[in-house]
């Protein structure tokens, strides 16, 4: 299968606990898995796109998991398994309503070990977009040198190539250095996406215009900047500049809205559709994912757009 969006980077297996409170408190945990690339393959499937996941995973049960899920959300995967590093974990805590700690257990597992020979060229070079995160970045040499490898790949191949910031302070040591990291993959991709604080870290400019300016100044066809309930803005190459309201909804969880609106995001730009409908889509699509919990669970369909689109009514449906 070509896939509309492959997406390369590391998922995990996800522990949440089920009473709101503090992790020495919780007695029961509930079992999945996420991971900010994986989700944006989930959520363009969603939506009815062709999507695929490269990764790594240990040759565990945890592993087994995550692509049994994807598959079972039409995800296509290539999967690198590691006999000798177990897939990492993360632990996903709910101190008070409306707020979620997650705390990860990956330094030396089965994703931060995924290298450049795990990428395949045909899965690559045969998807129209290439997405990537910053996460890959600091998760050392490796997962970093995979994904320019996959960038090498898709510039060959002329596939674009999407890169998310997703900037994981507990990642990085110094501030500076991730910085950097961020620029050399910006610089070599067609669409960026960045929240206000990553756009601020990775261009050194405050405020949004200055941002998506300097964004395209790195070579981007098209600049993203995600602004949370203040809604997202977009520039192209081409001169467009628009900005996107948010969607007010009731939020439970706000983890994975972020790759939502990435998803929403690349799908309409799959199917062509100009500026206005992808930064929509997106921000619909970001929404929705705040609905529900955990990582990609409640990523939209395109039934789920539509309801939210037309708002109120009956809460019941018979």
């Amino acid at each position: 299968m070509s896939a509309d969006v492959v997406a390369l980077g590391e998922s995990l297996g996800l522990l949440v606990a089920r009473q709101i409170g503090r992790l020495q408190h919780a007695r029961e945990m509930c079992l999945g898995f996420g991971g900010a690339e994986s989700n944006v393959a989930i959520g363009v499937a969603r939506l009815g796109g062709r999507s695929a996941w490269i990764g790594r995973l240990g040759a565990d049960e945890i592993g087994d998991l995550i692509v049994r899920e994807l598959h079972a959300e039409d995800v296509e995967t290539h999967v690198a398994r590691d006999a000798e590093a177990p897939t990492a974990l993360m632990l996903k805590t709910r101190p008070h309503p409306g707020a979620s700690r997650v705390t990860y257990y990956r330094a030396g597992q089965a994703g931060s070990r995924l290298r450049p020979e795990d990428v395949p060229a045909d899965a690559v070079g045969g998807a129209t977009v290439l997405h990537v995160t910053g996460i890959s970045a600091g998760l050392g040499p490796d997962p970093r040198a995979a994904a320019h490898a996959a960038i090498d790949i898709a510039r060959d191949a002329g596939v674009l190539v999407s890169f998310d910031v997703n900037h994981r302070s507990a990642l990085w040591g110094d501030p500076a250095e991730a910085a950097a990291a961020y620029r050399e993959l910006a610089a070599r991709a067609d669409i960026v996406f960045a929240g206000s604080d990553e756009a601020e870290l990775l261009t050194g400019a405050t405020d949004t215009e200055g941002q998506l300016d300097a964004v395209l100044a790195l070579g981007a066809r098209h600049a993203v900047v995600k602004l949370g309930e203040q809604g997202a803005a977009e520039a192209d190459a081409d001169g467009t500049r628009l900005a996107q309201p948010a969607y007010t909804v009731p939020v439970v969880d706000t983890v994975g809205a972020g790759d939502a609106f990435v998803a929403g995001w690349l799908y309409e730009l799959t199917r062509g559709a100009g500026a206005a409908q992808r930064l929509d889509t997106a921000a619909a699509c970001g929404a929705v994912a705040c609905t529900g919990p955990g990582d990609w669970e409640a990523l939209p369909t395109p039934g789920g757009l539509a309801a939210l689109r037309a708002g109120g009514g009956d809460p019941v449906r018979r």
